[in-house]
C-alpha cells in the first residue's frame, strides 16, 4: 500500500502543477486555469460518499484496481485534448475515481495499522504522498518544460498502470461485519463526521490555492526553483510526523490538534506576504508540520468512534470535505490572484484557515464523537 500510494502522488503532482501552465497556453486565464484543480476536487467530495459505500460494499482492493485503470485513461486523454473546456470536463470524471481511490486506500490502509498506534501508523503510511510531493512537481516541471504536455500524459499513464499492477497484488481485504445492502442517503453519509469535517474544508481551503498556484507565485516574485515550496514543504513533514503522531497517541490525538491548525495558519500568512526564497522556505516550515500532522492526528481521533464496517463510508464523508476545500481554495484563490494579487488571495485563504481552530474546539466542546459513535448500533 506505501508503494501503491507513493505512485499514485508521484503521478498526480506532476498533473496538479503543470496543468495550469498548460491550461494558461491554450488560453485559458489564471482563473479558469484554478478550475481545473476546483472543478476535479469537487467532483471528488461530492461523489465519496458514495464511492465509499461501494468500497465498503464490493472490495477496496477491486475498486482500487478499477480507479487506476480508469486515470490511465484520462492521462492518455489529456495528452491530445485540444482545448482546455474539453481538459475541465475530463478533469470532473477524473475527479470521480480519484474519490474511490483515495476513500479505498485509506480504509485498506486503516484495516492493517495497530488500533493503539493509529495517529503514528497514518502519519507513517502518509510518508508515500509526501515524498512522492518533494520530487513529483520538480519532475512533472522538468518533463513539461524539456519535453512538453504529451510526454508528461504519457509518462503519468506508466505510472497509473504500475499503480493498477500493485493493487492487482494486494492480499484480499479485511472482512467486517456486513455493511448495508441499501444505497438510501441515510447509508451513504456519516453526518455527524461530515459535520466535524468542516474543519478539514476550512484548513485544505489554503492547500488548493498553493497545489495549483505556489509554482506560478514563485515565478511571478521572482523564486527560484518553483518546486521549492514543495519539497521544503515535503521535508517538514518527514522531519516532524513520526515525533508528532507517535506522541499524539500517547497523549491523545485531539489535544495536538490547535497546534497544528495554528502551524497551518502562520504558514499560510507568511506565504500572503513572502517576496524572496527565505519567506517561502519558512512559510512551507510552518505549513508543513501542521498540515502534514493535522489529517492523521484528525483521523485518528475520529476513527476511535467509527464501527470498522462504516470506514470507508467514513473517509468518503472526510475526503468530501477536504476535497471540497481544496477545489473551492484553487478556484478561489486563482480568481482572487488575477483581480487583486497572490499576496491578498493567500491572505483570505489564511483567515478561511484560522475560523478552523474556534469551530473545532466549538466541536469538542460538544462532544460531537459521541454522536459518530452513536451510529456503531
Amino acid at each position: 500500500m506505501w508503494s501503491y500510494n507513493f505512485t499514485v502522488f508521484a503521478s498526480v503532482f506532476q498533473l496538479l502543477p503543470t496543468a495550469p501552465f498548460h491550461i494558461m497556453e491554450l488560453g485559458g486565464s489564471r482563473a479558469v486555469a484554478g478550475l481545473f484543480l476546483g472543478l476535479l476536487t469537487y467532483a471528488s467530495a461530492i461523489s465519496a460518499p458514495l464511492t465509499g459505500a461501494l468500497g465498503d460494499r464490493i472490495g477496496k482492493r477491486r475498486i482500487l484496481i478499477a480507479a487506476s485503470m480508469a486515470i490511465t485513461v484520462f492521462s492518455l486523454l489529456y495528452a491530445v485534448a485540444p482545448s482546455y473546456p474539453l481538459m475541465l470536463g475530463l478533469a470532473i470524471v477524473h475527479g470521480v475515481f480519484w474519490s474511490g481511490l483515495l476513500s479505498s486506500s485509506s480504509a485498506y490502509i486503516l484495516d492493517i495499522v495497530p488500533k493503539s498506534r493509529r495517529a503514528e501508523g497514518l502519519g507513517y503510511s502518509g510518508f508515500a504522498s509526501i515524498l512522492a510531493v518533494a520530487v513529483a512537481p520538480w519532475i512533472g516541471l522538468y518533463v513539461f518544460d524539456r519535453g512538453g504536455w504529451w510526454l508528461l500524459c504519457m509518462e503519468m499513464a506508466v505510472l497509473n498502470i504500475i499503480m493498477a499492477v500493485i493493487a492487482w497484488r494486494l492480499p484480499p481485504d479485511t472482512r467486517h461485519e456486513a455493511p448495508p445492502r441499501s444505497l438510501h442517503p441515510s447509508e451513504l453519509v456519516e453526518w455527524p463526521v461530515l459535520i466535524g469535517a468542516v474543519t478539514l474544508f476550512l484548513y485544505s481551503f489554503s492547500y488548493g490555492g498553493i497545489t495549483s498556484f505556489v509554482a506560478v507565485y514563485a515565478e511571478h516574485v521572482g523564486v527560484t526553483p518553483r518546486a521549492l515550496y514543495f519539497t521544503v514543504f515535503s521535508v517538514a513533514i518527514l522531519v516532524t510526523r513520526p515525533f508528532i503522531g507517535r506522541y499524539a497517541d500517547r497523549v491523545g490525538p485531539g489535544r495536538l490538534m490547535v497546534p497544528c491548525l495554528a502551524l497551518i495558519v502562520m504558514g499560510i500568512g507568511l506565504l500572503s506576504i513572502a517576496t524572496d526564497r527565505a519567506m517561502f522556505v519558512v512559510s512551507a516550515l510552518l505549513f508543513g508540520v501542521g498540515f502534514g500532522s493535522a489529517y492523521p492526528i484528525f483521523v485518528a481521533h475520529l476513527m476511535h468512534h467509527v464501527a470498522e464496517h462504516r470506514r470507508t463510508a467514513t473517509f468518503g464523508a472526510l475526503i468530501g470535505a477536504f476535497d471540497t476545500g481544496i477545489g473551492t481554495g484553487s478556484i478561489a484563490i486563482g480568481w482572487i490572484s488575477e483581480r487583486y494579487g497572490f499576496g491578498r488571495a493567500f491572505g483570505v485563504a489564511g483567515v478561511i484557515a484560522l475560523l478552523s481552530i474556534p469551530y473545532f474546539l466549538y466541536l469538542e466542546k460538544r462532544q460531537w464523537t459521541t454522536s459518530v459513535s452513536a451510529r456503531r448500533t
